[in-house]
């Protein structure tokens, strides 16, 4: 047991020498035996030296390599672990000794435990890393428009020498771009969609057909995942574009259509009943293309439905286009005689009546040209009512005049009889509207005049100037005055005669009497030839005022017989009326002109 204790160095010597020297000695003994030569004997001896010596250099050797190779794994472990600190970015792994410290082997076996810890979180790391590139790629792939059906996506490689905390934060926030953007496109996919989808069914269109023609992956039924590339999302914009374009093409065609009808309508005097069956055409007119989203109002069907009722009102219109024409016609008439304008020619209206009847006309030109004429006839009846209404009250005023004139000559109106008191109330009242007779003209006159000189055109009344009726009013009722002075005069001459001769001879009633009723007679007579003259002149002032002509080229002539007869019947009437006033003024006058 005590070999045990000794060194090894020592106890290797020892058991050799111990082992070598009994070994040494057996082998004289046999050669002694034998009787080998002493040279062959320190050969052999030599050759034992130099096979010990080679297996001892081989031992060494081996040791040396064995050495060698524990610092090497050892330098190998404190490299790696150096850039394992470096590749995850970290400074130092707690729990590992600064300084390396004892054999070889104790130093290999305190670094591998921390390398060990380190290798597991760079595998780790290096998972993280792959799970976020593959997402990274796949959505990438998504967005670039590679559907499942394209290759595979390459593998992905990992950087092992950057796989710091820093360098996978870039690619979680290059992730979250790519979710945030993926999440945008989608949204803006279903914005699309829904809107391919709002506007189909408003034009009665399949969605379905639509969408799959633009990516077979936006039809729900496909089962794919949807495409969301530049160029999917270019193309729905497109579509959307070309929906939206045909939208507003058929609204317009519609709004066309609507306009259409509804001036056909008003021509033809439609009944409200039928109008209601196409108000779903009409309702739209004042709508405009954003404002439209109800499913079905811009099929085919609409549009043909309402080309249909077009076409069938046209046909009717052609039927009833006369009766509309005469209509028109008439209401045009009715406005010029309610403001005693020029009423347009029955000759030019039988030659378009003519025209309708060959079909040589354009109908919604004639009546569009009648509207103008009768728009025209409103604004100038319009623009003539005031003067109208001072022309009415000018007339009037005449025939109270004339009636106050009449009951003067009335001897018997003091009397005491029934209707009496309502016939003074009246004179008092005519008086008064007879005064103001002068003031009335001359208001009259002067608007007369504006108007003319505003519209460059003589204002006529009922064919006859109105200023040469007013002119020649002004002339008679100035001489009717002259008139009355001088029967005052003369009247106040025979006065004084009478009173002479009855201071010289006695009252003579019977003279004077007869003599009145003689000057009369003969003023009366001297009076009608100046009076007709003066109407005569009146007639030659007077102007045309010609309606301007309905459609075509054709145009409102005036129908002679009737505008002569019209003419000849007012100057007649207005002078045969102040004729009848002088006369029986001079006639009848025996006194004060008033009541």
């Amino acid at each position: 047991m005590g070999s045990f204790q000794i060194p090894t160095r020592m106890r290797s010597s020892a058991l050799l020498e111990t082992s070598c020297g009994y070994l040494l000695q057996e082998l004289q003994i046999i050669w002694d035996e034998v009787g080998e030569d002493q040279f062959e004997r320190e050969k052999v001896l030599l050759d034992l030296e130099q096979e010990c010596l080679e297996v001892y250099r081989r031992k060494v050797d081996s040791a040396n390599i064995s050495r060698a190779r524990l610092h090497q794994e050892l330098a190998e472990s404190e490299a790696e672990f150096t850039h394992l600190l470096l590749s995850l970015g970290e400074r130092s792994l707690p729990g590992r000794p600064e300084k390396m410290t004892g054999t070889l082997k104790e130093q290999l076996d305190s670094i591998t435990p921390a390398l060990r810890e380190m290798q597991l979180r760079k595998e780790e790391r290096v998972k993280q890393f792959q799970a976020v590139q593959n997402q990274i790629q796949r959505i990438s792939a998504e967005i670039a428009g590679q559907s499942q059906c394209d290759e595979q996506p390459s593998k992905i490689t990992v950087n092992e020498n950057d796989l710091s905390q820093k360098k996978l934060e870039e690619y979680q926030t290059e992730l979250q771009r790519l979710h945030k953007e993926k999440n945008d496109r989608l949204q803006r996919l279903e914005k699309y969609m829904s809107t391919v989808q709002n506007l189909t069914a408003t034009l009665g269109m399949d969605s379905s057909t639509i969408i799959t023609k633009v990516h077979p992956s936006l039809n729900a039924l496909s089962g794919l995942s949807k495409n969301i590339s530049d160029s999917i999302l270019a193309k729905l914009n497109s579509t959307v574009e070309s929906l939206e374009d045909e939208k507003r093409m058929r609204l317009e065609k519609l709004h066309h259509l609507g306009k259409v009808l509804t001036n056909l309508w008003n021509l033809m005097d439609t009944p409200y009943e039928d109008r209601q069956l196409f108000s779903h055409i009409t309702g739209l007119l004042s709508v405009s293309s954003a404002e439209i989203s109800t499913p079905g109002i811009l099929t085919h069907d609409i549009i043909q439905q309402a080309e249909a009722e077009v076409k069938r009102i046209d046909q009717l219109k052609a039927s009833k286009m006369k009766e509309l024409f005469l209509k028109k016609q008439f209401e045009l008439e009715e406005i010029c005689h309610g403001s005693h304008m020029e009423i347009p020619s029955r000759s030019e209206m039988d030659n378009i009546i003519n025209l309708i009847n060959s079909g040589e006309i354009d109908y919604a030109h004639l009546l569009m040209s009648m509207d103008d004429q009768i728009s025209k006839a409103k604004d100038e009846a319009s623009s003539r009512k005031v003067i109208m209404e001072k022309v009415e009250k000018w007339m009037s005023a005449c025939e109270e005049e004339r009636w106050l004139e009449e009951y003067s000559r009335d001897e018997n109106r003091y009397s005491v009889s029934r209707g009496a008191h309502k016939n003074l109330r009246r004179a008092e009242r005519a008086r008064i509207m007879v005064n103001k007779i002068p003031a009335l003209v001359d208001s009259l006159i002067a608007k007369t005049k504006d108007w003319e000189g505003e519209r460059n055109k003589t204002f006529l009344y009922d064919a006859v100037p109105l200023l040469a009726m007013m002119e020649e009013y002004n002339m008679l009722r100035n001489e009717k005055e002259k008139e009355k002075q001088r029967q005052r005069e003369k009247k106040k001459v025979q006065s004084q005669v009478v009173v002479g001769q009855e201071n010289l001879f006695g009252p003579r009633p019977s003279t004077s009497s007869r003599r009145l009723s003689n000057m009369s007679s003969i003023g009366g007579f001297s009076n009608a030839t100046p009076l007709n003259r003066r109407i005569s002149l009146g007639i030659q002032q007077l102007g045309s005022n010609n309606i301007n002509s309905v459609t075509q080229g054709i145009s409102f002539i005036k129908e002679g017989k009737k505008a002569h007869r019209q003419k000849r019947f007012a100057l007649t009437g207005l002078a045969s009326h102040l004729i009848e006033d002088t006369a029986s003024v001079v006639s009848t006058y025996s006194g004060p002109f008033s009541p």
